[in-house]
């Protein structure tokens, strides 16, 4: 499978991986951790957020249906099916962001294509990170969800028809199956990998500690590491909130980490460097605390 821009393909994780975590060193001592933001929500984007998310929500499903017409025609050529995705997932994740009230700006960008093939890891703190990964993901990338997903109207049946894979996060023998196979994916097509390794979405935006799911396919696989660094997503949509705070969202695109020299025996060191580079670039407020390092 290739993409328009090159040779190789690009392989989208998205899943929150089941294995077990890798402690990394302390970071920011607890006397020195940044407060919540607690900033009060104004009155004029608690009105528009409803507003805001209906559109969204809405333009979603409208244009889900849409495509799903052009997803049945290309039923034969699943490579087809996942670049018409991943061009979809472009304009989505794009217009979504701007509905969110979110200002981009990402650093390094050209990075993404630098570094193919390679297992982009970005943190997760909202769902605006699925808007900023399908966004920027090259065409030629191929999704790994959650199951639930595909039970999601007219998005999900889209998404169950995309060519991209829905897997059972629950069933840990479930999910590493379906790493090993992305692993073997990866190594038979050249293809690329982005994931979220901490797991879960952090509650209050500070970076977790890593989930060894990622060095499973660091080692499987032998491709770099690139970290996606996130910085202000959670203060625009907070979890279980349905307001919407006008932010302006940094990204920056990291260097590429060498993973080829990575083993089982060494794999909380080469973890906790990765870990490392995340609470490095990251802003005061998101960098992790000590009892979670």
């Amino acid at each position: 499978m290739t993409g328009p821009g090159g040779r190789y393909g690009y392989l989208l994780v998205f899943v929150e991986t089941s294995f077990p975590e890798v402690t990394s060193p302390p970071v920011v001592p607890l006397s020195l951790a940044s407060e919540e933001d607690t900033q009060p929500i104004r009155l004029v984007d608690r009105l528009l957020s409803p507003v805001r998310l209906a559109v969204g929500f809405g333009f979603t499903a409208a244009t889900s249906a849409a495509t799903i017409p052009l997803a049945l025609a290309l039923l034969p050529s699943r490579p087809a099916r996942i670049k018409l995705c991943n061009y979809y997932g472009k304009a989505l994740g794009r217009t979504l962001i701007a509905l969110a009230g979110v200002t981009p700006i990402v650093r390094h960008r050209e990075r993404i294509e630098q570094a193919y093939p390679a297992i982009y890891v970005s943190n997760h703190t909202s769902v605006l990170d699925v808007f900023f990964a399908i966004w920027l993901c090259p065409v030629g990338g191929c999704g790994i969800a959650k199951k639930e997903i595909g039970n999601i109207p007219f998005f999900g049946w889209l998404y169950r028809l995309s060519g991209h894979l829905l897997i059972d996060r629950e069933n840990r023998k479930s999910a590493i199956a379906g790493l090993d196979e992305v692993a073997e994916v990866v190594k038979k097509h050249n293809l690329s990998i982005w994931m979220w390794p901490e797991g879960t979405r952090s509650k209050d935006g500070r970076l977790l500690p890593l989930k060894k799911g990622l060095g499973h396919l660091a080692i499987a696989t032998g491709l770099p590491i690139v970290p996606v660094v996130i910085n202000n997503a959670h203060k625009n949509w907070p979890k279980k909130q349905f307001v919407l705070r006008p932010t302006t969202v940094e990204v920056d695109i990291l260097e590429p980490i060498r993973t080829d020299h990575w083993r089982q025996e060494t794999l909380e060191e080469n973890l906790t460097e990765v870990h490392r580079a995340f609470a490095d670039a990251l802003n005061p407020g998101q960098k992790p605390l000590s009892h979670e390092g």
